[in-house]
């Protein structure tokens, strides 16, 4: 899919034992970024979601949702990767919400090591939930490990209820599933027993919930499965 990430290596043979090791090699950096991090956080009592989907399937409204109805403890704070633009850290940034832009460029994911300059610019010891909206992506992510404690994938209705099945690394990675535009499942024809079984067979251990940000249908479920890992984590 790209030549940064060496996702060709990850997904398929390699072609040749050098581009095999070098992959190896990306993911240990990675996972020993990872590590720290997840240190970091568990020393500060944070719990901190990796918030992962394809394009347009909702993230940015879901947190704004989120920040609307935070009530704590602390701020919420939200890490954004994005190959161009900072409109959604804007867009965040209006809702109240503590956001730091990272640009990735042409790079299709976030890397544990990319998080370190944002982290920088937040007041940690004042959030009581960190966010990591991860580039809208159904492949590259689902190897970075970015020291989460929960991961949370979406899937939103207009994607069609296969998508679990064609992106099955994505989905496994899951702990939490969101199906995402709710309310527009009539008008799209969305099988919503259809779509659980897909998300079950490839994420049996993954937690599913049906939501809308728009209308705020199972907002209040979400909160209440994100407050769980919150007090399992402190």
């Amino acid at each position: 899919m790209c030549t940064t990430c060496n996702c060709g290596v990850i997904a398929a043979p390699a072609p040749s034992p050098q581009r095999l090791e070098l992959g190896r090699a990306l993911l240990s950096r990675n996972d020993a970024h990872a590590a720290a991090l997840r240190l970091r956080f568990e020393a500060a009592g944070l719990p901190v979601i990796n918030l992962l989907s394809s394009p347009g399937s909702g993230k940015t409204a879901l947190l704004e949702r989120l920040g609307r109805d935070w009530t704590g403890p602390g701020r919420l704070g939200v890490i954004v990767g994005d190959l161009a633009t900072d409109n959604d850290a804007r867009r965040l940034r209006a809702a109240g919400i503590d956001a730091v832009q990272i640009t990735t460029g042409q790079a299709c994911h976030l890397e544990a090591s990319m998080l370190e300059p944002a982290l920088e610019q937040l007041d940690l010891g004042s959030l009581g939930l960190l966010v990591i909206e991860n580039v809208g992506n159904l492949v590259c992510p689902a190897a970075y490990d970015l020291g989460e404690s929960l991961r949370l994938v979406l899937l939103a209705v207009t994607e069609g209820e296969d998508k679990p099945l064609k992106y099955p690394a994505m989905f496994h990675s899951a702990d939490l599933v969101l199906i995402n535009k709710i309310d527009l499942a009539e008008a799209v024809a969305f099988d919503r027993p259809h779509a659980r079984r897909h998300i079950a067979q490839v994420a049996p251990t993954a937690r599913i919930l049906e939501g809308s940000a728009r209308t705020g249908a199972g907002m209040a479920e979400l909160r209440e499965a994100i407050t769980a890992r919150a007090l399992a984590v402190r």
